[in-house]
């Protein structure tokens, strides 16, 4: 398992984590559970959420969907970028903007709750974490991954110190600036909504503007540099972006689950295709559907706080794609491994059939081998102790054979083959020969090693890579199967 997958996991399992300590209220663990019950929602309090009938809901969903929406463009190419983790880094950076912009405006202004000051307040140092984190990285020796833990933990105690000033300021009142921190997507504003609207108009704009570019840069930042792309202006404009869906996503989900919309909708996209064009807008419509049924549940579950519920649902969203996922799922790898496996048992026992009918009798010019020779092949008993493959394998490879009239057993318990089956042989021996001719005269392999080395190759030769190979031995003409892989003479050059 990969460094990025077993980061994808872990990032799940501790989202899932924080969301379920947010759903906890503080009193369950200190009084019990009397008074944190779930009330389940009536029929017509289903339709009125539904419908959107109440004001407060209409502005919830939307603002909670299209923050996702916006999540979910940007997030995907900060998963490319793998950056994943600097989001976690950003979002925690925020808090001393926010805590000292309240401090600031309390003792000039008299009113440090102006929502655009704290705003402002966290895109400074969500900025000036950014820049920490690539001077860390660019100047020092330190992996990324210290700088970003230092830049995590440094800020985000920076932040929680002055927060702690904050509240016994006598100026003013601190009261609701923790909702920074752990989201009040259910007290929503109409401003906040449309805060969040054009944020992600800004967003879908910049994506669509920007794709070529953005992808070059995630994909292969060097080759964009050696082309004249400014990838410096670039990688800033979008980080940008991320900074400023971070610093808009405070609101909703606060700035600990907030990295949850960034990376969660990207990385299960990524389950579903494997092209870029189609990853960006599948984990757009997640992020927004993420928030959409997220905020509606919690409208629906009076106990539930609608910024833990959206990341749940992120999360929901997330193991239904790598289950079900038809590039990359689970499901989808374990059932190509399944067919892989099936067919090279298939493949080996057909090359190794024919190779005991070489061994025993004198094939024709085409490779073929005489009808009543056949009848003494090797029974199935031969193939279970000659080879290393266990009974139940042998035996459910030869019932698929005999299924698909390759094979045939005859009174005597001996295998032969039919035409078609024969054919499917020739083609797989044809490969084989032509693969260890190719490693014994071009690529060096000892001959004592060059069969294991085809075993694990011929499985998956095309037909394009066959046709270079026989131009590689002029005296194979096509079709034709090769005698020995040693007597062949090569053409000379490499491949």
């Amino acid at each position: 398992m990969t460094h990025r997958i077993r980061y994808l996991f872990r990032l799940l399992f501790f989202t899932i984590l924080a969301g379920i300590l947010t759903l906890t209220p503080a009193e369950t663990f200190a009084g019990g559970l009397s008074g944190s019950q779930i009330q389940w929602p009536s029929w017509p309090e289903l339709i009125r959420v539904i419908t959107f009938q109440d004001y407060n809901t209409r502005v919830v969903i939307i603002g909670a969907t299209l923050l996702g929406l916006a999540a979910g463009l940007v997030g995907t190419f900060l998963l490319l970028r793998k950056r994943a983790l600097l989001s976690d880094a950003i979002s925690h950076a925020t808090l001393p903007g926010i805590a000292l912009a309240f401090i600031v405006m309390s003792l000039f202004l008299g009113n440090g709750k102006n929502l655009i000051g704290l705003i402002a307040g966290a895109a400074v140092f969500s900025i000036l974490g950014t820049a920490s984190v690539i001077f860390i990285q660019k100047y020092t020796r330190l992996k990324d991954d210290a700088a970003l833990g230092i830049v995590l933990s440094v800020f985000f105690g920076f932040g929680i110190a002055l927060m702690g000033l904050a509240t016994r300021m006598e100026t003013g009142n601190a009261a609701g600036l923790s909702s920074f921190i752990y989201g009040k997507t259910a007290s929503m504003l109409f401003f906040d909504a449309m805060l969040i609207a054009l944020t992600a108009l800004g967003t879908i704009i910049f994506c669509i503007l920007f794709f070529k570019e953005f992808a070059l840069i995630c994909f292969d930042e060097d080759y964009a540099a050696t082309q004249g792309w400014p990838v410096t202006r670039l990688d800033f404009l979008m980080m940008g972006l991320v900074v400023v869906v971070t610093v808009i996503g405070l609101q909703a989900v606060g700035l600990i689950l907030v990295v949850a919309l960034l990376i969660i909708p990207a990385a299960a996209a990524r389950f579903w295709t494997f092209r870029l064009r189609h990853m960006l807008w599948l984990s757009g419509v997640f992020g927004a559907l993420s928030g959409m049924f997220g905020s509606g549940i919690s409208a629906l579950m009076a106990n539930l706080p609608a910024g833990a519920v959206i990341v749940l649902t992120a999360s929901a969203i997330f193991l239904f794609s790598m289950t079900f996922g038809s590039a990359r799922g689970i499901l989808k790898l374990v059932i190509e491994r399944f067919k892989l496996r099936k067919r090279i048992l298939t493949e080996n026992l057909l090359r190794y059939l024919y190779e005991w009918y070489d061994s025993v009798h004198t094939a024709s010019n085409d490779g073929s081998f005489p009808i009543e020779s056949q009848v003494q092949g090797p029974s199935v008993d031969d193939v279970l102790t000659q080879r290393s493959w266990s009974s139940k394998q042998v035996l459910r490879t030869i019932r698929s054979l005999t299924a698909s009239k390759s094979l045939i057993i005859d009174a005597g318990n001996r295998l032969r083959f039919t035409d078609q089956g024969i054919q499917a042989a020739k083609d797989m021996v044809r490969k084989h020969r032509l693969w260890e001719a190719y490693l014994i005269s071009h690529a060096d392999v000892a001959t004592g090693m060059v069969d294991l080395s085809a075993d694990r190759i011929e499985h998956v030769l095309d037909e394009e890579i066959i046709r270079k190979l026989e131009g590689l031995f002029p005296g194979v003409r096509p079709k034709e199967l090769p005698k020995s892989p040693h007597a062949l003479k090569t053409s000379g050059g490499a491949a």
